[in-house]
């Protein structure tokens, strides 16, 4: 695939859309994580462990609460708690 776009410039776009993505997610909590899970093979606890991830492979450590608010935009028991329906699944 050629791309015309600068490997620069191209992280700062990758990052805009993944912050969009974020931002929409947290803007529709009736989307439920089982449902993103069983559709897309991922959800937002997915995001926040690859966002943890990502950190520590760049020399910074944040906790799994910590990864998980900056996904949700609030701690994860307190999103749970406002927008988790159905059955309830406690993912690890």
């Amino acid at each position: 695939m050629t791309n015309p776009i600068p490997d620069s410039e191209r992280t700062e776009i990758e990052a805009a859309a993944f912050r969009r993505m974020v931002k929409h997610l947290r803007d529709n909590p009736d989307v439920q994580n089982i449902d993103l899970m069983n559709l897309a093979g991922f959800c937002r606890n997915c995001l926040s462990k690859w966002y943890r991830a990502e950190a520590g492979e760049r020399g910074f450590e944040i906790s799994d609460p910590a990864a998980r608010e900056e996904i949700y935009g609030m701690p994860y028991e307190e999103w749970k708690a406002a927008n988790q329906t159905g059955p309830r699944q406690d993912h690890k």
